[in-house]
C-alpha cells in the first residue's frame, strides 16, 4: 500500500521567523513516521497498526520557501528568469529539506531527497510534467523519498513555484496511492475563516465539492504563494482516492489507517 504524506510547511517551520525550523514539531512528526514504519503507535495519539511500508513524504516551504518566493515575485503562475532568484528559492527549500531528512534519519527512517527542480517542468500552457520513476524505484528499494515544494522550469516564464500540494496530487495519481494525507496546523478544514471565530469553529467532516466550502476558505495569516487551504482542497478534490487533512496530533492515527480530520472526496469517489 502506497501512502503519500504531506507535512505542511507551517507544521515544520516557525511561520513568524524566516528560515527557522520548528524543532519540537518536526521531531514529533519524524517520531510518528518512524513508529508507523515499525508498526507502532507514534506519539500515543493514534494507537498501533500494521507497518507503513511504501511511504512518500512531501513537505511544504513554510518560512523558508514562501518568503523567498514572495521576495522575488514568484508564484505558481508568475515566474522569474533571474538565476539569483532561482538559487535563493531553491536553496532555501533544499536547506529545509536537509533539516527534515536529518530528523527522519535520526529516527531511523531511510529518507532520501528528491528535488523537483531537477526533474519537473511546465509547458507554455502551464501543464505540469513530473517524472516519478525514480520515486517508484526508491520505494521498491526500501527508501522513503522526501520531496518538497520548489521552483521548476516553466516555458515562457523562466521558473515558477511547484507547490507541495501539486506534488502530492501528481504522486498520488502516478503511484496509484491508496492513502493520501495532508498534515496541517489545524485539525481539518474549519467551518469559519474569521480569525475571531476560529477557536469556536468546527472541523468539516467531509468535502465533496469546492463550492460547498468556498465561503470559508480564505487567505492565510502567513506568506503563502501556493494557494493556502483553498489550493489544498482543490488539488485533493481532483484525486481518484479520498484524502485527509488533519493536524500533527492526528498524524499517528492517519498513519495507522484512520481518517482523522476532514475527508476530501470528489463526487465520483
Amino acid at each position: 500500500m502506497t501512502t503519500v504524506l504531506k507535512l505542511g510547511g507551517s507544521v515544520v517551520t516557525e511561520k513568524d521567523r524566516d528560515e527557522t525550523v520548528d524543532g519540537p514539531e518536526l521531531d514529533r512528526a519524524a517520531s510518528a513516521v518512524a513508529a508507523a514504519r515499525s508498526g507502532g503507535g507514534g506519539d500515543g495519539s493514534g494507537g498501533t497498526g500494521d507497518a507503513v511500508d511504501d511511504l512518500v513524504i512531501v513537505h511544504g516551504g513554510g518560512s523558508f520557501g514562501h518568503p523567498n518566493a514572495a521576495g522575488w515575485g514568484v508564484t505558481t503562475e508568475e515566474g522569474t528568469r533571474d538565476a539569483d532568484g532561482v538559487l535563493a528559492i531553491h536553496g532555501a527549500m533544499t536547506t529545509l529539506n536537509k533539516f527534515v531528512l536529518r530528523r527522519l534519519r535520526d529516527e531511523g527512517v531511510p529518507a532520501v531527497p528528491v528535488h523537483p527542480l531537477s526533474a519537473a517542468h511546465r509547458d507554455a500552457d502551464a501543464d505540469l510534467t513530473l517524472p516519478t520513476g525514480q520515486v517508484r524505484t526508491l520505494l521498491d528499494e526500501g527508501f522513503v523519498p522526501v520531496l518538497h515544494g520548489d521552483v521548476i522550469a516553466h516555458a515562457g516564464e523562466g521558473v515558477t513555484v511547484l507547490s507541495g500540494d501539486e506534488i502530492v496530487a501528481e504522486l498520488a495519481g502516478q503511484l496509484d496511492a491508496e492513502r493520501v494525507g495532508v498534515c496541517s496546523t489545524v485539525p481539518g478544514v474549519l467551518d469559519a475563516d474569521d480569525e475571531d471565530s476560529v477557536d469556536e469553529a468546527s472541523v468539516i467532516a467531509e468535502i465533496s465539492s469546492f463550492d460547498d466550502v468556498a465561503d470559508v476558505l480564505g487567505g492565510s495569516d502567513a506568506t503563502d504563494v501556493s494557494g493556502g487551504m483553498a489550493g489544498k482542497v482543490r488539488e485533493l478534490l481532483a484525486l481518484d482516492v479520498p484524502a485527509s487533512i488533519f493536524d500533527l496530533d492526528a498524524l499517528s492515527a492517519f498513519l495507522a489507517g484512520e481518517r482523522p480530520g476532514t475527508t476530501i472526496r470528489g463526487d465520483e469517489k
